[in-house]
């Protein structure tokens, strides 16, 4: 009869070999949005996997918590640690904090720009100039800057690296969703700011990719996810009928991203949604 730790030692060395981005060890990841949602999730997972974790956000009680059950997970030393971070500050105020996240382990290998806001949900004719600017601000010039400082110390250290933007389902042609006008408009930034970034960054070794979920549950979601139309809409039309979580739907793909098995993947947009931008039909149809 086999030894039940032998058998489990086997069984994690053919994961290890099928998926080999299940070891990320030391590894340092800077996650911004990291308080709540998606970004959270992404620190739990890879605390897991072994990365050193720089969880950045506005609201540091939040992040002292997930710091904390990070650093419970067994490694010795400090595998991860807060940062006071506002992805809609000025330039020089993101520049003095990804100088000071850099800091912390003396390098930075990945960075996930998650930090992200839905905005009012108001018709393109009904939303103001400054709610507008407000959206792209958070979703769409925080990332540029923060990926712009990140990458110059990348680059200036000769390292290379890994940028994985999150943008949205809601920026992709298929997925737009009424009186999400600004959200939408600087998700798809994001996904062209991948694009561009990749090209221009690749000469140094650094990859650029982006990821789309669809309707995970989330701070932003969580109220649009308990509409009974959006939830006829999904029965109707999702063609994979499961309940998505972020972890494994996201994380796994972040994982695989952070690994040097993606060392020739750059410039991509990842939809995650379940096939619910597949249909490409008008939603009102499905009501």
């Amino acid at each position: 009869m086999s030894n039940p730790q032998t058998v489990r030692y086997i069984f994690t060395e053919v994961l290890t070999k099928l998926e080999p981005w299940r070891d990320l060890k030391d590894k340092v990841v800077l996650v911004t949005g990291a308080s709540s949602g998606i970004g959270k999730e992404i620190c739990l997972d890879l605390g897991k996997a072994g990365c050193k974790i720089i969880a950045a956000a506005r609201r540091v009680d939040r992040l002292n918590s997930l710091c904390s059950d990070i650093n419970s997970f067994g490694s010795t030393g400090t595998q991860a640690t807060a940062l006071e971070f506002d992805v809609a500050s000025d330039a020089a105020t993101i520049r003095k904090a990804v100088k000071e996240a850099w800091e912390v382990f003396g390098k930075i290998d990945v960075l996930i720009n998650n930090a992200g806001i839905r905005g009012n949900v108001k018709s393109s004719l009904d939303l103001s100039e400054d709610e507008w600017d407000k959206v792209f601000r958070t979703n769409l010039t925080g990332p540029w800057l923060v990926s712009k400082y990140v990458c110059i110390l990348m680059r200036d250290a000769k390292q290379g690296g890994s940028v994985i933007n999150i943008s949205s389902m809601a920026g992709v042609h298929r997925g737009m969703l009424p009186g999400a006008v600004a959200y939408a408009c600087s998700k798809g930034g994001v996904d062209i700011m991948t694009r561009m970034m990749a090209i221009e960054l690749g000469v140094y070794k650094i990859r650029v990719n982006s990821i789309a979920p669809g309707l995970f549950k989330s701070e932003i979601t969580q109220g649009l996810m308990q509409k009974e139309w959006l939830k006829k809409v999904n029965e109707r039309t999702v063609p994979l009928k499961m309940q998505q979580t972020v972890d494994p739907g996201v994380t796994s793909l972040v994982r695989y991203l952070i690994h040097d098995s993606a060392e020739y993947v750059s410039g991509n947009t990842y939809i995650v949604d379940s096939g619910a931008s597949l249909p490409g039909l008008p939603i009102f149809s499905s009501l």
